[in-house]
């Protein structure tokens, strides 16, 4: 049959920009358009951006430029925008570059085919698309997925009810809205179906699920369903927010089969005053005390976090409370951002803004000491044997895999070299490894067995 059309795509920003991709995707495909890799062999391109901070809207600007000079050239019919970039600037952006055929808000994404359709019918009375935030998170299935097809992320929920002063999330993702249980378990069976093993939560606020819905935290609940879904062998947890915590949903997580001991959960600071500035809502001594109690109920946990230095404000005491915190709590995974100056958020206008050579060096000085934390970490791991997943083969070598542990999310953490694996193995199958040395990073693992 021929397609009503051709069309590329590119992807830029968080998981959760992925499956709103994977849903536009999907649609496209249903509705008879052919996706091609070459966007200069394309009728048009869709781009789905990130306007999170100042890097990733520089980043969605060249890609938008980029699809702009093939239409100039005559290569596209039509440049399509979607996502937080177009729903945070609107008319701004479709000012500033007159060439995009239409903004798609990150709301109005099931509209995707009517707006190729009005695209390639050179109907044009329509270049803004967009749609007030759901009461009830969109539903993602028939998905056309670009991860790799044994692992999937599933979007529990949408928005973030959190006022964060740094954050334009909520600007650009509206209130949170939940996701329903058994829409939520309908998706991961769809994804279980398409041979995923792996399923990795995302939301804006995980802990927080349920509490529009259902009027209190159901994500115990939702994890003791998504146990049972036939085929999945992993479920990670992404994006906890450190309240709604409790010693049910821990208990719940030590004691499954499915669900990893790995939690992300962004701190972002510790110190009391930097947090209040940033309206987290919670102490340190509230942080600690849950760390600890994370930390004695979950067996072998990974706990991945991330921070900000340079926030308005922060003193050098403040950064060094901070440094020491790090040394400290030796957290297995650790990301560092400098502060981002986000138009429209409360942060900006703060006084005190740090220098960015002095965000910089903060940044640097918790890098090093997380540097001798994680290598202490692999050194560890060295003679223990670990579940893998098997990502993908190596290039260019016989027989030696790129995997990942349960302590390994993808695309954000470091990997696991496995050798001795079986030729029959493929991408997707868990392997038992004997961690025999690290590379940095890294482990190096050699495969003794199947999943035990």
């Amino acid at each position: 049959m021929q397609p009503k059309g051709t069309y590329a795509f590119v992807s830029l920003g968080c998981p959760k920009n992925v499956v709103d991709s994977e849903r536009m995707l999907g649609l496209l495909e249903l509705e008879g358009y052919q996706l091609v890799e070459d966007p200069a062999q394309a009728d048009f391109v869709v781009i789905n951006t990130c306007g999170f901070i100042e890097q990733a809207r520089e980043e969605s600007l060249s890609a938008i430029d980029q699809m702009l000079v093939l239409k100039d050239k005559g290569q596209l019919r039509g440049v399509i925008v979607a996502g937080c970039l177009a729903e945070r600037q609107k008319e701004e952006l479709l000012n500033e570059r007159p060439g995009i055929d239409a903004l798609v808000g990150v709301f109005a994404r099931d509209e995707i085919v009517r707006v190729a359709d009005r695209l390639l019918g050179d109907i044009d009375e329509q270049r803004l698309v967009f749609q007030p935030a759901p009461v009830r998170a969109l539903a993602d299935q028939d998905r056309f997925r670009v991860t790799p097809p044994h692992f999937a992320y599933l979007k529990i929920s949408e928005g973030c009810d959190r006022m964060c002063t740094f954050c334009a999330i909520p600007k650009m993702r509206g209130k949170h809205a939940t996701k329903p249980i058994e829409q939520v378990v309908a998706e991961a069976r769809q994804l279980s179906a398409d041979g995923v093993r792996e399923l990795i939560l995302v939301s804006q606020d995980t802990t927080f699920y349920g509490m529009d819905l259902y009027g209190e935290p159901r994500l115990t609940q939702l994890l003791e369903v998504l146990e049972h879904v036939d085929g999945i062998e992993w479920i990670r947890l992404m994006y906890f927010y450190p309240m709604y915590v409790d010693e049910r949903l821990i208990e719940t997580i030590a004691s499954a089969d499915k669900i990893l001991p790995y939690l992300d959960m962004p701190l972002q600071h510790i110190n009391d005053r930097i947090l209040r500035r940033m309206s987290r809502r919670v102490t340190r001594e509230e942080t600690e005390r849950l760390l600890e109690q994370l930390r004695c109920g979950i067996p072998d946990l990974a706990l991945r976090t991330t921070l900000i230095t340079g926030f308005p404000g922060e003193t050098d005491e403040q950064s060094a409370e901070l440094l020491d915190f790090v040394r400290a709590q030796r957290f297995e995974r650790l990301g560092v951002f400098t502060f981002s100056p986000e138009p429209d958020t409360p942060a900006i206008r703060l006084p005190d803004q740090v220098a960015e050579e002095v965000k910089d060096e903060r940044r640097n000085r918790l890098m090093e000491a997380q540097q001798d934390v994680a290598f202490n970490w692999n050194g560890q791991q060295v003679g223990r044997r670990l579940d893998v997943i098997l990502d993908s083969p190596v290039h260019g070598e016989e027989n030696v895999w790129i995997g990942r542990s349960y302590a390994d999310a993808p695309d954000i953490d470091p990997v696991v070299y496995v050798t001795g694996a079986e030729e029959r193995l493929t991408a997707g199958d868990i392997v038992r490894c004997e961690i025999v040395a690290f590379q940095e990073y890294d482990l190096v693992g050699v495969a003794v067995g199947r999943r035990e």
